[in-house]
């Protein structure tokens, strides 16, 4: 009861920062909401105290400015909600994609205490330089440059080694004070939010808006605790381990705890400063093409992807090397999900419609129950307006975007992996068409979806799996023939209790032991025929 009483009076409160927006179109459309949400609906913009909203703003663009005057929570709840094109429409999810995570800064001695308080020492202790004032300050932490002082072994002119000091520049991300606290309050919040959409709006139950909060919370889970996001850009660095085109800056795993992370600082221009790059005669036209085959490379060859790849988390170096920070959303995509998408979207471009929409049958996407062929349908209205245009406009992330716009009419359920995909895709196409607006997208990620294709799709593809198949099984082959010998051994045994009991045999004939010679000689049919096929 006292959490229902506290989740209404921040409600209400949430309520009152919409209409001072002029944002709560959200409530509007909600034709079954209960009658208390109805009247606040009609009472609270009457107490709405604040500036005027300004009228030429787009809905999308006004709900931005509310959830970011409403802080950290809602900002992540904003961006989570920018991916569901499905629920919000095209426009709307458009303007949340923009909605920025910037916040005021927390102070420079909260930030000393939180470092000293989770690496166990005094700030010049561990750093030998820590600028006050932070380059970055987001919804969940904020971001100090700092030095920190290691040696090296150098060679004087005589051939002798000696070990010399030298400072490494480092950037130092640190958590808000208390933000914890704050996303556990809101969370609940959340919670009871999707518990009442799906209790009055039935229609909407299908988007699953508790699985909306279950996703954010855990993303957010997880970006609180930066020694897992310190993994995460490990874990991409042993991905692009030696790549020319792409790195990812080190982490300082001694230097690093749950409230706190040091990675090695960039040395390079943002993205976002296109004048600074052509200053410095950076090739935009191959930065372009890097930015989608990172992208690719991570999506097909690793499964494992960036899902915030905007300019202003992506630099490069002096030498043109593409660098990217802030590892604390990531998404994952495990090889089904990855040979789903990549034969969906050449079935696209390619005019097959049918198979299109069999690969979504297939991937259990679609209900059984839905028509193959208004499905296929639904795909040609898709797909013929992309084959009219040049290669060079086709866009997949609004592909994507068109596609789960239908999932309605076709009781879809929403598949959480592939919207952050579809997000993540449309974030680096803007950014590779702002280095070039003449990108052609599937010139440049032909070669490296070809290659990923016939790797995983062809002939060689296939026989590697039945071959691997064969070694999985094959390990399996002690315990299966050790099962078959100790089913081989009760049957003997059951047939000498037998012999010695002949009337026990007549009745019950050889009903009881026809299922064991049965088990027993497939166990033995299948442990021959695979140790004849790897012999």
């Amino acid at each position: 009861m006292k959490n229902s009483f506290s989740n209404i009076l921040r409600l209400l409160y949430v309520i009152r920062v919409l209409a001072k927006y002029d944002a709560l179109f959200l409530v509007d459309e909600l034709d079954q909401a209960p009658v208390a949400l109805k009247l606040a609906r009609k009472m609270i913009p009457l107490f709405a105290f604040g500036g005027k909203p300004d009228k030429s703003l787009r809905r999308g663009e006004r709900l931005a400015l509310a959830l970011q005057a409403l802080g950290p929570s809602f900002i992540k709840l904003g961006q989570a909600l920018s991916v569901r094109a499905d629920l919000l429409g095209e426009e709307i999810t458009e303007d949340l994609g923009n909605l920025r995570d910037r916040l005021p800064a927390f102070s420079y001695e909260e930030a000393r205490k939180t470092v000293e308080q989770e690496l166990g020492q005094s700030l010049r202790e561990v750093f030998v330089s820590f600028e006050r004032e932070p380059v970055a300050a987001a919804s969940i932490a904020q971001v100090h440059f700092a030095e920190i002082e290691e040696t090296a072994i150098v060679v004087d002119d005589k051939g002798e080694e000696r070990e010399e000091p030298f400072r490494r520049k480092v950037a130092v991300k640190i958590l808000r004070p208390g933000i914890e606290k704050a996303f556990e309050r809101d969370i609940q919040l959340f919670y009871w939010i999707a518990d009442l959409v799906e209790r009055f709006q039935p229609d909407l139950r299908r988007l699953r808006p508790r699985k909306i909060v279950e996703i954010l919370e855990q993303s957010v889970s997880l970006e609180m605790d930066l020694r897992l996001e310190a993994a995460a850009a490990s874990e991409m660095a042993e991905n692009f381990e030696g790549d020319e085109f792409f790195s990812v800056p080190a982490i300082d795993w001694q230097r690093t705890g749950q409230r706190v992370m040091t990675q090695g600082r960039v040395e390079g221009i943002s993205l976002s400063n296109r004048e600074a790059l052509i200053e410095a005669d950076i090739d935009l036209v191959d930065l372009s093409a890097t930015v989608i085959r990172v992208f690719l490379d991570q999506v097909l060859r690793d499964g494992f992807f960036h899902a915030d790849m905007h300019h202003g988390n992506l630099f490069v170096t002096p030498e043109g090397k593409l660098v990217a920070v802030d590892f604390g959303i990531m998404g994952r995509m495990d090889v089904e999900t990855r040979l789903f998408m990549a034969e969906m979207l050449y079935a696209f471009l390619t005019g097959d419609y049918k198979r299109a929409a069999e690969v979504h049958f297939e991937a259990g996407y679609v209900p059984k129950n839905k028509s193959l062929d208004a499905f296929t349908q639904a795909c040609r209205s898709i797909g013929e307006p992309i084959l009219g245009k040049p290669v060079n406009e086709i866009s997949i992330g609004r592909l994507l975007v068109q596609l789960f716009q239908i999932t309605e009419t076709f009781e879809m359920e929403t598949q959480p992996q592939l919207l952050l995909l579809q997000k993540t895709m449309v974030t680096a196409e803007g950014v590779a068409h702002s280095m070039n607006p003449n990108v052609n997208f599937w010139e440049v990620s032909y070669p490296t979806v070809e290659s990923w294709m016939r790797e995983n799709m062809g002939p060689e593809a296939k026989v590697a799996q039945i071959v691997n198949d064969g070694l999985n099984f094959a390990k399996k082959l002690p315990a299966l023939v050790s099962q078959a010998d100790r089913l081989l051994q009760r049957l003997e045994e059951e047939a000498a209790s037998q012999s010695e009991n002949p009337r026990r045999r007549q009745s019950e004939g050889g009903s009881a032991l026809a299922p064991l010679y049965f088990i027993a000689g497939i166990a033995v049919g299948i442990s021959a025929t695979l140790l004849y096929l790897v012999s």
